[in-house]
C-alpha cells in the first residue's frame, strides 16, 4: 500500500512572511511520507484525488477580505468540500479561521497577540503529548464556531482557540504548531514577539502535527 499523501495549502499573500508556511511545510514533510504543497492565493488547487489529508496554513490575509482576494471564497468551498468528502483537515490560524467561517462561524479583527500561550486542551488525539503553552502571533479571532464545530481549546483571552467538527475529521488550532525557537528573531522581528512567563522551551508543539499524520494513517488503512 502506498504511503498517504498529505497537501499543504499555502495562504500566505506576502514573499516577506512565507516563512511559517515553510515552515509548516517542513513539520509536515519531517512527519509524513509524501507532502505535496500547493499555493492557493496563486491559483494552485489541490489534487483531493491524489491526497489522504490537507494543512490549511496561516496567512497575513483577513478571512474578511473576500471582496478583494476572491480566492478566500474559493478556500471556503474547499473546506465544504472537505467536510463531505469526511478528508482529514487540519487547519492553522488563518485555516483555524477559515475553517469556521467556512461553515458558518465569525471571524473579527483583535489587538495583535504574539507569544507564548498558556491553554486548555481538550482530551484529543490531536493532541496527544501536546504541552499546554502554545506558540501564537495573530491578529484576528473565531468569535462564534462554525456550525457543527466544538470548542476543544481555549486560552484566557480567546475562548474558541481550537474547534472540531463533530462528525467530519477537521480540526482547526490559533496557534503555530511549527513555531520553534529557530524563528524567534523572525517573530520578534515582524510581530513583536515577547516571552515572559513562558518561553520556546515549554513548547512542543510540532506534535500536533504528528498526531495529525497518523491520524492520516488511520484513515487511509482504514479505506
Amino acid at each position: 500500500m502506498a504511503s498517504p499523501t498529505i497537501t499543504v495549502v499555502r495562504n500566505e499573500v506576502e514573499s516577506d512572511f512565507e516563512y511559517h508556511c515553510d515552515a509548516l511545510e517542513g513539520v509536515v514533510s519531517d512527519a509524513a511520507a509524501d507532502t505535496r504543497a500547493v499555493d492557493y492565493p496563486a491559483g494552485e488547487r489541490p489534487d483531493l484525488e491524489e491526497t489522504n489529508g490537507v494543512v490549511i496554513t496561516g496567512s497575513t490575509a483577513g478571512v474578511y477580505e473576500v471582496d478583494a482576494r476572491s480566492w478566500i471564497a474559493d478556500q471556503k468551498r474547499l473546506v465544504r468540500e472537505l467536510v463531505d468528502r469526511e478528508m482529514p483537515t487540519l487547519g492553522v490560524c488563518f485555516g483555524h479561521q477559515i475553517a469556521n467561517a467556512a461553515l458558518g462561524g465569525t471571524v473579527e479583527q483583535a489587538d495583535t497577540t504574539a507569544r507564548p500561550v498558556d491553554t486548555d486542551l481538550a482530551d484529543e488525539p490531536l493532541f496527544d503529548g501536546v504541552a499546554s503553552v502554545v506558540p501564537v502571533t495573530h491578529g484576528d479571532v473565531v468569535t462564534e464556531p462554525g456550525d457543527e464545530m466544538d470548542v476543544i481549546a481555549s486560552a484566557d483571552y480567546y475562548p474558541a482557540f481550537a474547534t472540531r467538527h463533530r462528525t467530519a475529521p477537521l480540526w482547526t488550532v490559533q496557534f503555530h504548531p511549527e513555531f520553534t525557537a529557530a524563528l524567534r528573531e523572525r517573530l520578534e522581528a515582524d510581530f513583536g514577539w515577547a516571552e515572559n512567563e513562558h518561553g520556546f522551551a515549554d513548547v512542543n508543539a510540532t506534535r500536533v502535527v504528528e498526531n495529525f499524520a497518523s491520524i492520516v494513517d488511520d484513515a487511509t488503512a482504514a479505506e
